[in-house]
């Protein structure tokens, strides 16, 4: 069984899309189409911008949602059995799968980016990677602390990113690093994604999410919230709008694929991240990024 899993935030890079863009007259319209959607030209931002243009929120998830989306569109053998998304990345999932349409994942992406923001700038927040500890200990770890610092991101074995204020987030380093942590260390991030705090942006996104219209996807998605096959589309938009307070159960996702017949792996979008979490939990699978283009 195939699936065909899409990145989230930080796989971004200058350049990206380009291929697509110059490539496919169909690629080319969706992007103009793109550009006059968000009413500012995306595309400028990621062919020939910089890094730092590509960091700014309001263009980062919308830029690496539209490149795996995209992409997904132009893959003349794209017949998932399966597919799940890395936090952002979700939304490139539902819209490649058929749940929403591409004009309306576009929307609620950017509506979503400057919600995050929004909240970002009310409190002072962070995240770090802890790696090398089981997630249990990273989980009683954060339970213990009095401040706002919680598990957000089961990205594979030995790898947990926590979320929550600037102190929590301190003093769990610090006493994750006492528990043993290889590596403990803050993340160039702009606020506490996955956590409480962004409980502000998941109010603001839920109006949005409500009122869009979602259907059956072609095959089931594996959701953030709970790492479970869904196909619902009422389940699917409740668990969407969980997300952004919620853990991205990436590791879990990983495992129940493979449980339930996963043989290929296919990032759809920028970058090989994906590829290399999964080798943590099973070298042995096939995966690849997709490519319409012929090398």
């Amino acid at each position: 069984m195939k699936a065909y899993v899409f990145p989230g935030q930080g796989a971004q890079f200058v350049g990206m899309g380009k291929d697509l863009f110059d490539n496919f007259s169909e690629a080319k319209e969706l992007y103009k189409k793109a550009n006059s959607i968000l009413k500012f030209n995306i595309t400028d931002l990621m062919f020939d911008g910089t890094d730092d243009d590509l960091k700014q929120t309001k263009v980062t998830q919308p830029a690496i949602f539209l490149h795996s989306v995209i992409m997904a569109k132009m893959l003349k053998d794209f017949k998932p059995n399966m597919v799940a998304g890395h936090s952002l990345g979700e939304f490139s999932a539902l819209v490649a799968s058929g749940a929403m349409s591409f004009d309306d994942g576009l929307g609620l992406v950017f509506k979503r980016a400057m919600a995050m923001q929004a909240a970002c700038e009310v409190e002072p927040s962070t995240m770090a990677a802890i790696v090398g500890l089981d997630d249990d200990v990273v989980e009683s770890v954060c339970r213990s602390i009095n401040e706002i610092v919680v598990p957000a991101n089961y990205n594979c074995p030995g790898q947990l990113v926590i979320s929550g204020s600037i102190n929590g987030v301190d003093l769990a380093i610090e006493k994750l690093t006492e528990k043993g942590a290889k590596r403990a260390m803050k993340l160039n991030v702009g606020g506490a994604f996955h956590s409480p705090l962004m409980e502000s942006a998941k109010i603001e996104l839920e109006k949005a999410i409500n009122h869009t219209k979602i259907i059956s996807p072609i095959c089931p998605i594996y959701q953030n919230v709970n790492a479970q096959a869904v196909a619902n589309p009422d389940i699917i938009k409740s668990n969407l709008i969980k997300q952004l307070t919620s853990p991205v159960r990436w590791t879990q996702i990983m495992k129940n694929m493979l449980a339930e017949g996963m043989t290929e792996y296919v990032e759809v979008g920028p970058g090989k991240v994906l590829q290399g979490l999964l080798k943590k939990v099973d070298r042995n699978v096939k995966c690849y990024s997709a490519s319409p283009i012929e090398e």
